[in-house]
């Protein structure tokens, strides 16, 4: 009996599922040949045939006059600039032409399925009122995407960048005297100057190694690797801050090699923010390229949904300050770099325990995918506004206000 062609989604969901199981026992010898795999999956022959061959499923394929671009269904709708730049992405690759000006304006009236709109400002409470909507919507996405793509739980990461002040201690409870009326003040080392640290984790317990940036002009390695783990890596910038070039060869150089010989499924999913060095043109390409799929959370909402904020960042930052301030009380007054590359390494190896970083992604509702870890944390709801005062009231309380001047005073 040949096996059924399923036409449900909730069946479609499942047998894409037994695909990527085909898929593996094919790669490790488990199953020898596609017809054995479709009579013990009770999938089609020629559906696995295809699959194994790149030919994408048709309720997967993207049509021409798709409602949402792949960016905005992800939470961020391109600006103009973004979209300027992949059309001059694409004339590069066929010569040195630019598109104009109003290229972008030309699309959008020349095109009836798209449109250029203003992204909205939410006031305070209003953003309030919205937030389990927002919360819930990038839940969806998320849902959506692991569904899509069949990504596993072991292919799932999440990465960011954290800055630091070098010579910055932690803060933290002192022991004074008790005649002592103003709060202690904890000597600083006299370097303040950012450094900032890529990091990613993966939903299984493991990170990847930091991606350090100094600020510097020059790239030099004045002793900068000799105490430094032989697979982290150092660059560098006017301010300390990342760039578009610097997200992007993180990506290329760092995050995909490392990631490659781990990967599980097909696909690997990328949580992210929305910080600008994530959304350029070519950062989107060479994910697509390398089977990555980014999610970009909502604005504001890494306190609840990015496992980095929730598990990880505060606890690698309290132990960094504790390490400065331990030199701090050996007579050191200043911070360089090489000092930061001895005590950050320490820092994260006590901050990036396998249990925090697993707990981080439960957390935040990711693995195990439980949106309610997230939702619960919220407990917005607007406050009642208060009655206006009746006459009485204000009669009464206005004979026992104080008075503000002579004429009241004698009344």
């Amino acid at each position: 009996m040949p096996p059924i062609r399923n036409k449900n989604p909730k069946d479609l969901v499942e047998q894409k599922g037994r695909i990527l199981l085909v898929i593996s026992d094919l790669q490790n010898g488990k199953i020898s040949t596609i017809a054995q795999a479709a009579r013990i999956y009770n999938i089609p022959r020629t559906t696995l045939q295809n699959r194994l061959h790149g030919t994408q499923q048709r309720s997967l394929v993207r049509t021409n006059n798709h409602k949402l671009t792949q960016f905005e269904e992800r939470g961020l709708p391109p600006r103009h600039s973004l979209v300027r730049e992949m059309a001059n992405h694409l004339l590069l690759q066929r010569g040195n032409q630019q598109v104009g000006e109003n290229w972008v304006y030309n699309l959008v009236k020349r095109r009836p399925e798209i449109e250029s709109n203003f992204s909205r400002k939410y006031n305070y409470e209003r953003a309030k009122c919205e937030d389990p909507k927002i919360i819930q919507e990038h839940f969806d996405r998320v849902r959506e995407v692991i569904s899509e793509y069949g990504i596993l739980p072991e292919d799932i990461y999440n990465f960011d960048e954290t800055g630091f002040a070098m010579g910055l201690c932690a803060t933290a409870k002192v022991i004074t005297g008790s005649d002592r009326y103003a709060r202690p003040k904890l000597l600083q080392p006299g370097n303040r100057e950012w450094v900032t640290a890529i990091e990613a984790t993966n939903s299984t317990g493991w990170a990847l190694p930091s991606y350090v940036i100094f600020k510097a002009k020059q790239y030099t390695r004045l002793g900068w690797f000799e105490n430094l783990p032989s697979d982290w890596r150092i660059n560098i910038s006017e301010n300390g801050w990342t760039t578009d070039k610097i997200g992007l060869e993180w990506l290329k150089i760092h995050f995909i090699p490392l990631t490659n010989g781990r990967t599980m499924g097909n696909y690997r999913m990328l949580i992210l923010d929305g910080h600008g060095s994530h959304l350029t043109a070519e950062f989107d390409r060479t994910c697509t390229e390398n089977k990555i799929i980014p999610v970009r959370m909502p604005p504001h909402s890494s306190h609840l949904l990015q496992p980095l904020d929730v598990g990880c960042f505060a606890v690698l930052k309290r132990h960094y300050g504790q390490l400065v301030e331990q030199r701090m009380r050996l007579g050191f007054n200043h911070i360089d770099k090489i000092d930061f590359l001895t005590a950050f390494p320490k820092a994260r190896t006590m901050a990036y325990k396998a249990q925090t970083i697993r707990n981080s992604f439960a957390a935040t509702g990711l693995v195990p995918f439980n949106p309610d870890r997230a939702l619960q944390q919220l407990n917005i709801q607007l406050k009642t506004p208060t009655p206006p005062p009746s006459q009485s009231s204000n009669t009464q309380s206005s004979c026992l206000q104080t008075p503000q001047n002579p004429r009241q005073f004698k009344r």
